[in-house]
């Protein structure tokens, strides 16, 4: 970053924090926050006003399509109580038919190529501060070839916020585990699986198989592990100078409690400071320059959604992740490693440590990609899915030769 960079984005970062500080100490929290974070992001220069932003931002949320699909709805009950909302995508009929004209389980047989009496289902897992409407592309374009269910991590998206954390018990890796387990034994109690997790939800896939060995050995049939870590995520460096992230650590867990206790304010805070966020939600998801402004809005809506306190919660988590240890139940299935070449969050070196534990696994790092791979380049996200499902034998090739062209579809 040039120096007249560095000085442009400092001078934006301090011009929010100073209206932050008259909102007290959550003011001067959020102040250190965005000025650490602007020492290493260089925020594209402004090249038309404020409020012509916000109307670009305003239109790109009304028209833009990405996050509509929706599915069959329903809950699960973790352990704590929580209501953990999922959907679920049927494999649809035969053309011209409907899924009544053919005798139970013929369609999912014939489809799938298997005996079992129920169909293969997907289960994708979304990531930290997202939701399942991240999965929007792979889900357009898988709909209706495979059973797939979808849901929300708790407190993301539509699931409840965690009665736990709501007093006082801080988020965990484990926890989400068992989440998924309840997930799974609602919406696909029986039939074969096939795990898909981005980011925090990979790492919640691996606390499944720590806890629950018997489930993965007995019906997990392939396993895609995408843009995720089986810890030591406390070496990160977020792309910042070593000072600065030694510096970060050191204040980010208790400038995040401060900001999870004033979460009102927090919110207003970030709407008003929306074109930095803006320009670190791009920094930290994408590895492009030409991102579609449609898609870059979208990252930024899934994540702006996540109210501030459930940031917090969560974020200590990551530095006692470390499932290096369960990756081992994934070796005898079909696994997928994937991750972005210019992954900011969790580094393709983290996918190449989980291959070394799984050397029979494919690894893929994607040029010119960051932590938001599956909406950066989702035909390639996609066409890798598709192939797992096939080297895995839960569907058939011909089944997906037509998948590639929904991928970039913002519906169907």
């Amino acid at each position: 970053m040039s120096d007249s960079s560095a000085r442009d984005v400092v001078a934006t970062a301090a011009t929010a924090a100073g209206g932050w500080r008259r909102a007290g100490i959550a003011g001067a929290a959020i102040g250190v926050l965005a000025a650490g974070a602007a020492a290493g992001v260089a925020v594209e220069r402004l090249t038309v006003g404020r409020g012509m932003r916000k109307k670009a931002r305003l239109a790109l949320d009304a028209t833009g399509p990405y996050g509509s699909l929706r599915g069959t709805p329903g809950r699960a009950v973790a352990e704590d109580g929580t209501e953990l909302y999922y959907e679920v995508d049927e494999v649809e009929a035969g053309p011209g038919g409907s899924a009544g004209d053919e005798a139970p389980g013929t369609r999912r047989r014939r489809l799938f190529g298997r005996k079992a009496p129920t169909p293969v289902t997907v289960v994708f897992s979304h990531g930290y501060c997202l939701g399942q409407d991240s999965w929007h592309f792979q889900r357009a374009a898988l709909r209706g070839l495979v059973r797939a269910v979808y849901w929300d991590q708790r407190s993301h998206g539509r699931s409840e916020r965690g009665r736990d954390q709501a007093n006082g018990v801080p988020g965990g890796i484990d926890q989400l585990g068992r989440d998924l387990k309840a997930v799974i034994d609602t919406a696909a109690p029986e039939g074969p699986l096939v795990l898909v997790g981005h980011s925090m939800g990979g790492m919640t896939m691996m606390a499944l198989a720590d806890q629950y060995p018997a489930l993965i050995r007995d019906r997990v049939a392939a396993v895609a592990l995408i843009g995720t870590s089986s810890g030591r995520l406390t070496e990160v460096s977020f792309g910042l100078p070593v000072a600065g992230v030694n510096a970060a650590r050191r204040v980010l867990p208790g400038v995040l409690k401060a900001l999870g206790s004033q979460a009102e304010l927090v919110e207003k805070g970030r709407r008003a400071t929306a074109d930095l966020f803006a320009g670190i939600v791009k920094r930290y998801s994408f590895g492009s320059r030409d991102v579609d402004p449609a898609v870059a809005r979208f990252a930024e809506r899934l994540i702006e959604s996540t109210p501030i306190d459930v940031v917090a919660e969560f974020y200590p988590a990551f530095t006692e992740h470390d499932k290096s240890a369960a990756l081992p139940a994934f070796r005898d299935v079909p696994v997928l490693i994937l991750a972005g070449e210019k992954e900011l969050v969790t580094p393709s070196s983290h996918s190449e440590a989980i291959a070394d534990v799984l050397p029979d696994a494919e690894l893929v790092i994607v040029p010119d990609a960051g932590h938001m791979v599956m909406l950066e380049h989702p035909e390639t996200v996609t066409d890798r899915l598709a192939d797992l499902l096939v080297r895995s034998g839960t569907v058939a090739a011909a089944n997906v030769d037509e998948h590639g062209s929904t991928a970039q579809q913002p519906g169907r």
